[in-house]
């Protein structure tokens, strides 16, 4: 198709604003699924993202709009995530547009993602469509929300559009505008071949399928291809588009967006945000790729059955491949075996990785603390980068530990301001900017450590604010903390899974919690078992489970006291040889309901 019938746009929000209905509406309106095909959140393929609502993966597809000056016109959408976690997958989607959809939900106003996704497209120099949604609300103020809009954005309240996904009020009008006011794609139809990879999924028959956006030139099935990252000469087996089933049209032009299939099974060879060009007519220089996304929590997985390990490998490559910002090392522990250590965006990522490894590759895992990645600081002037509490050095070797601090932003309605502030005091947290977005609303500034935030924070904000506030974040800086590491020792061995970072400050509380649910979760041996919470050689908490106890004197029926006293004495004497000798049988269950207890 001519380019300037083309438009690609993405749809960026904060989360549960109404994207995923949005798309939907879009793609009945136009025609491009059938009425009996058609059900909710139509481009969220994961099971999951059905049950909990959300968008995890964003997804392309193709539609075909006749619009009222009489031309048929080719609309690619990109339906993207809206929480946090996901903002990389926000980001590379931008890439492949050159225009985006921000909705803003009409009950509640302008929230921390909407503005983090706006400076998202504002950067990547998208022309950017206002919107208000759910105006059909009892709870609406499409006014308030429109002005809000217009602040951010420096435009008039009259560009902002108003519909309602879910009724399909103002759809027909937000069609005509992504027409006429979103730009054509810019590229050269007949200059050498450059498509940039910004998706990728593992097909178990068809391989590794990449999604692109191609910029320059035309790819045709068959066309002997080069990844530039790489180098990896490939052939073009299948080249299409998606509708949103796949459909195979066996060429993509400049400005089209669609998908390419070249047979190969190793997931390695095709990254996201590598260019594809043509081997015999190569592009002199590549599209400028993506910035690596940066690990924020870091956990370790392990299969509950050590057999599993190689399957929970493959797994991970395979997620990889549909999760870019996945990183993983293989690591041993003591009480868990081989499994591996996971870098994650955050802690919805973490849960959403470890529920999707579980469902969908058929694995039984543990998974450890979180932790958030230190530096610490040694005596010989080098750094040591610490992503879990096995990894810091002894206090004698260290000068300093310095952790990760974030800019976060808070928006609130202002009655809730001094929840707020107590809240983020409690977490270390200092007090940067205070603006209102209007009368009833107000963003807050902070910078707090990442430890602080990724564990109970978000829950905590929501519930002090009755589910109001919402919160956006985003690297900083490094700082020296009084941070120690707390091991607890089960019979006077340390168990390392349970082994975590806290600040000086915590530490005491965290043991004296941790020991206690041991006892609770570890039965009874033939010896007592001493649990206790150690920061180096000193012990901080402890309990004990006691011993079972036989009941050696019941044959007695009267007689002498010595002789049961006698009897009792050699019980104790075999319990403490029993005592020297053994090691503590401590089940599965306790370790998986322990580390879920510290996770809540």
């Amino acid at each position: 198709m001519d380019q300037s019938r083309i438009r690609n746009f993405s749809i960026i929000a904060h989360i549960d604003h109404g994207k995923s209905t949005l798309a939907d509406r879009l793609l009945e309106r136009t025609g491009a699924i059938a009425e009996r095909d058609m059900r909710d959140q139509l481009l969220d393929d994961m099971d999951l993202e059905r049950e909990r609502g959300i968008t995890i993966k964003a997804n392309a597809v193709r539609i075909d709009y006749d619009a009222k000056n009489g031309e048929r016109y080719e609309l690619n959408l990109i339906d993207t995530p809206g929480h946090v976690d996901f903002s990389y997958e926000v980001s590379r989607s931008l890439e492949a547009c050159e225009g985006a959809l921000l909705i803003v939900d009409a009950a509640q106003g302008v929230e921390a993602q909407t503005l983090a996704n706006a400076h998202l497209a504002i950067e990547s120099g998208l022309e950017i469509i206002p919107i208000v949604n759910k105006i059909d609300l009892p709870a609406a103020d499409p006014d308030r929300a429109a002005r809000e809009l217009a602040n951010i954005l420096g435009g008039s309240t009259d560009e902002v559009v108003r519909i309602s996904a879910k009724s399909g009020s103002g759809i027909d009008d937000l069609l005509e505008i992504i027409v006429d006011r979103l730009p054509t794609p810019i590229g050269d139809p007949d200059a050498p071949l450059r498509a940039l990879v910004f998706d990728s999924y593992y097909d178990t028959y068809r391989g590794v399928v990449a999604l692109i956006r191609v910029v320059d030139g035309s790819l045709t099935e068959g066309d002997r291809i080069r990844l530039m990252a790489s180098g990896q000469d490939l052939d073009a087996s299948e080249v299409g588009v998606r509708r949103p089933a796949i459909e195979r049209t066996g060429r993509l032009v400049a400005g089209e967006v669609g998908y390419l299939i070249t047979g190969v099974k190793d997931i390695d060879l095709i990254r996201v945000g590598d260019t594809v060009t043509q081997a015999g007519n190569a592009a002199s220089e590549p599209l400028e790729g993506y910035a690596e996304p940066k690990s924020m929590v870091f956990s370790g997985l392990f299969p509950t059955d050590g057999d599993d390990f190689e399957r929970l490998r493959e797994a991970l490559d395979k997620l990889r491949l549909n999760d870019s910002s996945l990183r993983y090392t293989a690591e041993t522990s003591r009480a868990l075996g081989f499994g591996f250590r996971v870098g994650f965006l955050g802690l919805l990522h973490m849960d959403i990785v470890r529920e999707r490894l579980e469902r969908e590759y058929d694995l039984d895992l543990v998974a450890t603390a979180p932790s958030v990645e230190y530096r610490a600081i040694l005596l010989d002037g080098s750094e040591q980068i610490v992503q879990s509490p096995q990894d810091l050095p002894s206090p004698g070797a260290l000068v300093t530990i310095e952790e990760p601090y974030m800019k976060v932003m808070i928006i609130t309605p202002s009655e809730y301001i001094g929840a707020v502030m107590e809240l983020v005091q409690t977490k270390r947290g200092e007090m940067g900017e205070m603006n209102y977005l209007s009368p009833e609303r107000v963003e807050l500034h902070y910078l707090m450590p990442l430890a602080e935030i990724v564990f109970d924070f978000f829950d905590t904000l929501k519930s002090r604010t009755r589910g109001y506030a919402s919160l956006d974040y985003e690297p900083d800086e490094y700082r020296p903390a009084d941070l120690v590491r707390v091991d607890i020792l089960l019979n006077a061995v340390s168990v390392d899974a349970f082994s975590t970072i806290v600040h000086k400050d915590r530490a005491y509380n965290y043991g004296k919690a941790m020991v206690h649910k041991l006892r609770e979760l570890i039965p009874r041996q033939q010896f007592d078992v001493p649990i206790q919470a150690a920061i180096g050689s000193r012990i901080i908490a402890r309990e004990t489970v006691k011993a079972k106890r036989k009941d050696v004197t019941a044959k007695c029926y009267g007689g002498d006291i010595t002789r049961k006293r006698k009897l009792l004495e050699r019980q104790k004497e075999g319990k403490k040889r029993m005592k020297m000798v053994g090691s503590v049988e401590v089940p599965q269950e306790a370790f998986i309901a322990a580390l879920k207890i510290d996770q809540d």
